[in-house]
């Protein structure tokens, strides 16, 4: 099965497609850094940095699987119209790109991306009915990463979209909840002193609040619903674009390093990411969770 990757970013979508044995045969991304990072891990594929407003599609091979993660943010209950994303209109237009590829090349899958929250985007009936227009059977599947060996709690959306008479119901597979603790080296980093000149009340209050429940091991979150700490026998929480979660150990602490932030987010070892950490971080933020992906093909191709 080939498959094309719009707004690749790091790319999640492709290697969780790539380990359900589709072939990448094309990627795009507005932002160079990810396409860099993308073909860095997916060298097999075309690579094009562009709006996919302005794409070409005569120019992207054929394929039976195409896959995209349109903007988010304009979506999201935390960066939304609400909370004064500037953004908000531009990003949520992405969406479009979906349909003009789909209308040209007439895939016989489509898997879309995107918070649950895309679902209450005003557009998103007319958005259903273009896809509809062109034959497809749309399924939302609202997703927890954790429920597919993840070692995060982070939920999203996915669309599948099929050329079909009836839309696919899939039973995806439940798997066992893998902890925090399970990414997380305790040896390795650079810890600093919870009881230091300058650390912030805040910080400090977290940190007493969550010993209080947890011990003397678990995660803090600098922002977020998690203000009395998060034990490291569950999940962690959701991987954000912006240093989040923090380990406590002891009397010291640090922030999670980049390469627990890919095992959070269920990318391979070994896979390649930018060389500077908030770079690294924020892509990861932004990606789809590989191990999701496959179960996601593999359940398509089952019931298909």
């Amino acid at each position: 099965m080939k498959a094309i990757d719009l707004f690749a970013g790091a790319g999640g979508f492709s290697t969780g497609a790539h380990a359900a044995g589709c072939e990448i045969v094309w990627a795009a991304n507005h932002w160079q850094d990810a396409v860099q990072t993308h073909a860095a891990n997916h060298p097999g594929a075309l690579h094009v940095c562009q709006d996919l407003h302005q794409a070409n599609w005569d120019e992207v091979p054929a394929h039976d699987l195409l896959l995209a993660s349109p903007c988010c943010q304009g979506h999201s209950k935390a960066r939304g119209k609400s909370h004064g994303n500037p953004q908000h209109d531009s990003s949520r237009s992405t969406a479009w790109a979906v349909v003009s590829a789909a209308e040209h090349h007439r895939p016989a899958v489509a898997i879309i991306e995107n918070v649950p929250e895309f679902l209450q985007w005003s557009l998103y009936p007319a958005w259903r009915m273009a896809m509809e227009a062109l034959g497809y059977a749309l399924t939302p599947h609202v997703v927890d990463a954790a429920n597919h060996g993840v070692p995060q709690n982070r939920e999203r959306m996915f669309i599948v979209a099929t050329r079909s008479r009836n839309p696919l119901t899939l039973r995806l597979p439940q798997r066992e909840h893998v902890p925090a603790e399970a990414i997380i080296d305790f040896a390795a980093g650079r810890w600093s002193q919870i009881e230091r000149p300058g650390r912030a009340s805040n910080t400090l209050a977290r940190i007493a609040n969550g010993r209080a429940v947890h011990g003397e091991r678990f995660l803090t979150a600098y922002y977020g619903n998690e203000r009395g700490g998060r034990s490291l026998q569950r999940p962690i929480g959701t991987i954000t674009t912006h240093d989040r979660w923090a380990i406590v150990d002891g009397d010291r602490m640090r922030m999670l390093s980049a390469q627990e932030c890919r095992r959070a987010m269920g990318f391979p070892e070994g896979y390649i990411l930018p060389p500077q950490h908030r770079l690294a971080v924020h892509m990861l933020g932004n990606a789809v969770c590989p191990p999701v992906v496959t179960d996601l093909i593999n359940e398509i191709r089952h019931v298909a």
